[in-house]
């Protein structure tokens, strides 16, 4: 990989393969933005041509994995037309997917804050490590909005009563639902994650990295082929319709305002 700055995560490699594509924004719990998201597909994009590397590690810097959205960035959406609401849309969607489809072993390991893209992004990887204390929550629909681009992702993860549990009460939940809803392979307390993160790259590396990519070819394009261009362009297409309506507006307007929507009634 070409040794490109980046501002919003840190790259790493260690001598055996295993790279940490650190989430780096601390101050605002590693919450998304268009420039983070860039900049997550641009780096995804150069270490799958890596031979360096042999497994992607994704965390968190901070109290947190990832937040969601950035307050900043929900701000200026909810002055987009429809228009740029897709094409914001498009690019989260193809960040999502390009991790999804990252050829080579991809492993999450979360702690703090999981919410909304912050979801979507572990139920894109293989693998799924959580600190006990990790709280969890798809809280879209609370701001009139729905988790249109993760959707798919997040359904493939959980299965879909327990997808559609989270994603219509927008509730917030433990790292023991995770693991039951199949979102989380395993969790475990914050002075044992380290050994369970140890342990899961010895395996990973114990095994031969073309049947790995291939495999996971397999799956991807033989048992869950329908997570390409067609389910980008429509969920992008939804959720810039939903941002854009009255009820999205609203929804986004009473957060940024700190008080109730209009829909709600107590």
């Amino acid at each position: 990989m070409s040794t490109q700055h980046f501002e919003t995560i840190n790259i790493e490699v260690t001598p055996e393969g295993i790279c940490t594509l650190l989430l780096n924004r601390p101050k605002v719990h590693n919450a998304f933005d268009e420039f983070m998201i860039e900049e997550i597909t641009n780096a995804l994009q150069q270490l799958r041509a890596d031979e360096a590397v042999r497994v992607l590690c994704i965390k968190g810097a901070g109290a947190s994995f990832c937040a969601g959205a950035n307050l900043n960035w929900m701000k200026r959406t909810a002055e987009y037309a429809q228009e740029e609401n897709y094409r914001d849309a498009i690019q989260m969607a193809n960040m999502m997917y390009t991790l999804y489809s990252f050829p080579k072993p991809t492993v999450a390991i979360v702690h703090g804050a999981v919410y909304g893209g912050g979801v979507g992004l572990i139920a894109c990887c293989d693998i799924v490590l959580a600190e006990s204390s990790t709280v969890f929550s798809l809280s879209e629909v609370k701001l009139g909005l729905i988790p249109a681009v993760i959707g798919p992702y997040v359904v493939n993860a959980m299965g879909t009563r327990s997808a559609k549990r989270y994603i219509l009460t927008g509730e917030k939940f433990d790292a023991s639902a995770a693991c039951r809803s199949g979102l989380v392979h395993e969790s475990t307390d914050a002075e044992s994650l380290a050994e369970s993160e140890a342990e899961i790259m010895r395996e990973l590396l114990s095994c031969g990295p073309n049947a790995q990519k291939v495999a996971k070819s397999l799956v991807i394009e033989k048992f869950s082929p329908s997570m390409g261009e067609e389910i980008q362009k429509h969920t992008a297409a939804l959720i810039s319709i939903i941002r854009a309506s009255e009820e999205g507006k609203e929804g986004i307007g009473a957060f940024l305002d700190k008080r109730s929507p209009a829909w709600r009634k107590h």
